[in-house]
């Protein structure tokens, strides 16, 4: 399974950095992408870190804000998040990916982001 942690409650300009840790799935052969869900929206990509450590952002939005980068050994990964707004707000998941971040393996458990004053 994935684990997702390091969400929480953040002022609007502020910083947060996720984690996504794996149990039983060997996360150094796959794709690692970040989504989240804002309430009431669906659910979408904002980052993903291929096996290759080559990182990318979707989203004009997030693409100077938000820093996906591995471990070295690429069994951990996380999310770097800066100048906050609360339009970020949702729940953030790491998924285990394939394909060049195409193909959607293992989903994780999510973390709370909330952007608020």
């Amino acid at each position: 399974q994935l684990v997702t942690s390091g969400g929480g409650p953040v002022q609007p300009g502020g910083s947060l950095r996720l984690s996504c840790a794996a149990s039983g799935i060997a996360l150094e052969t796959r794709d690692i992408g970040w989504f989240r869900q804002a309430p009431g929206k669906e659910r979408e990509r904002v980052a993903c870190n291929d096996k290759y450590g080559s990182a990318t952002t979707s989203g004009d939005d997030v693409a100077d804000r938000f820093t996906t980068f591995r471990a070295a050994t690429r069994d951990l990964a996380w999310l770097q998040m800066e100048r906050l707004k609360p339009e970020d707000t949702g729940l953030y998941t790491c998924a285990a990916m394939s394909g060049g971040c195409l193909g959607l393996d293992v989903w994780g458990q999510g973390t709370p982001v909330t952007v608020s004053s």
